[in-house]
């Protein structure tokens, strides 16, 4: 029987198998931070960053506590559980190289359901100094006609009124978890935590900081001005590209020589770029861990490299998935494959994202543009298209609209941004150029679906959506340069598009 990863069997692991493990005695480790939204990418990045701090010796009260507040929050509960809370993290770099390291810096997970009221405890323990998210763009209850605070959300509105009513029992939403945890410091004359969104989202501490103040408000004038007031909302960009755990992710570890039963595989880059924001430490410290220890960039300022990585990074995924989709391919590492996808991606960075960028003095604008076309045709990461297409009506307004609108304000290039938004109009309609069906993965799957059947009888169907793509539809300029891809996508196919595209810039 292969040995079980726990903490009792780590010193048998790594003699058996050579797999670096905690340095650190884990008893030893108490909890600082609570984090909703534990997947792949929290194991991959912020939990990595505090167990390479903790490998040094330092940060041991800042240990994590995992929270669910959704129904398949429960797995990620049941298989940590069983296992300490370790995982296996597997970095793969181009060259098909790998480092394996078990990471401990999450020692417990509250799923919420189970006890809202308890969940709430655990958030006003006073040794609790952060809470962190990722919780994707789809969970911050934005209303998608308004972009504001979805107050007419039945969940936020039962919490609201359970809030009000001073009883947590019933508690769904992070919001109304979070808010009634503050209420508790805040009678108990305990300082306030840091809210830290990790998601990528653009000034995802703004955001995260005017929709829990809007809720708070609604509970109560004087909370949210409270709110306002005492809690920091610091913004931050993240990067590391990490796909879904497969069966054969887990295979691997237990071919290994130990059993994991949800192990996390991520390309060996990683950056986190982190605003120097935190509620105080009542000693006056600053209440977060030495991130910068760990090689985490903590500056004044984040917008620069978060436009940098939403418009560069983020948007290119999404001109090469559905190009790449329709065009046959599957796994991101083929698509990559093929020079157009390489020269086309290349010219969309270039020719029109990368002039709506603020200065970076210390970044070398090509090399990270190049190094983002190799970091795509890793083959070792095993990233799928899918991934890349789903949840689009939440990526593409956030990452690519916005390269879009200064452009056109100011007389810069929108052929190939233009032909990104028909290839995800082409996408939506359902059927590969095989005539495959394509299962489209969206929070507003029906919406998109309906306004790209529509492609055939009126070429700017997929565009009148205004509550997607706001005043697009009015830009003669933008919507000659969408009909032509998109027409050429229905006539020619994905591929003889790319081509076209090509002979009209100089790469």
């Amino acid at each position: 029987m292969p040995l079980q990863l726990t903490t009792a069997h780590l010193p048998a692991i790594t003699a058996a198998t050579g797999v670096a493990i905690p340095t650190y005695d884990r008893t030893q480790v108490t909890p600082g931070i609570v984090h909703f939204g534990v997947g792949g990418f929290h194991r991959a990045h912020q939990a990595m960053y505090l167990d390479s701090l903790m490998n040094e010796g330092t940060a041991l009260d800042w240990g994590i506590i995992g929270m669910g507040v959704m129904p398949s929050d429960a797995r990620m509960r049941d298989a940590l559980e069983k296992q300490d809370h370790l995982y296996t993290l597997t970095t793969k770099a181009p060259d098909n190289s790998r480092k394996q390291r078990i990471i401990g810096s999450i020692v417990d997970y509250v799923f919420a359901p189970d006890d809202p009221t308890a969940a709430v405890e655990t958030l006003a323990d006073p040794r609790i100094r952060i809470v962190s998210l990722t919780v994707t763009e789809g969970g911050y209850n934005i209303d998608p006609a308004t972009g504001n605070f979805d107050h007419s959300n039945p969940r936020i509105t039962q919490d609201r009124d359970m809030i009000r009513a001073g009883d947590y029992s019933g508690l769904q939403t992070f919001f109304g978890l979070i808010t009634a945890a503050l209420i508790t410091r805040r009678a108990a004359d305990t300082a306030p935590f840091t809210i830290m969104s990790c998601d990528n989202i653009q000034g995802n501490g703004e955001l995260a900081a005017t929709f829990f103040m809007a809720f708070a408000d609604s509970v109560s004038p004087q909370l949210g001005a409270w709110v306002a007031d005492n809690v920091r909302f610091p913004n931050s960009m993240v990067d590391r590209i990490t796909p879904e755990t497969t069966d054969a992710d887990r295979a691997d570890v237990l071919a290994t020589g130990y059993e994991d039963a949800w192990p996390v595989v991520a390309e060996d880059f990683t950056q986190w770029v982190l605003e120097n924001t935190f509620t105080a430490d009542p000693d006056g410290t600053i209440g977060r861990p030495a991130f910068e220890q760990a090689g985490v960039q903590v500056v004044a300022d984040v917008e620069p490299y978060e436009l940098l990585k939403l418009r560069l990074l983020n948007a290119s995924h999404q001109g090469l998935c559905y190009f790449g989709y329709l065009a046959g391919h599957r796994m991101v590492d083929e698509v990559m494959s093929d020079r157009r996808f390489r020269e086309f991606l290349l010219a969309y960075m270039e020719r029109e994202a990368t002039p709506t960028l603020q200065a970076l003095p210390d970044v070398d604008l090509d090399s990270y543009r190049h190094q983002l076309i190799a970091r795509f045709g890793n083959a070792s990461v095993k990233d799928t298209v899918a991934r890349l297409c789903a949840e689009s009506s939440d990526r593409i307004p956030k990452w690519l609209l916005p390269v879009i609108q200064e452009n056109l304000a100011n007389g810069g290039e929108i052929r190939l941004s233009a032909a990104i938004i028909a290839s995800w109009a082409r996408y939506a309609e359902g059927i590969d150029e095989d005539g495959q069906p394509i299962t489209v993965v969206d929070r507003l799957v029906d919406r998109v679906r309906e306004n790209a059947s529509r492609n055939h009888e009126d070429v700017l169907a997929f565009l009148r959506d205004r509550g997607l793509f706001g005043d697009l539809i009015d830009s003669p300029d933008f919507t000659a340069a969408y009909t032509e891809a998109l027409t050429s996508l229905h006539e020619h196919g994905a591929e003889a598009t790319l081509d076209m595209l090509l002979a009209k810039v100089t790469v």
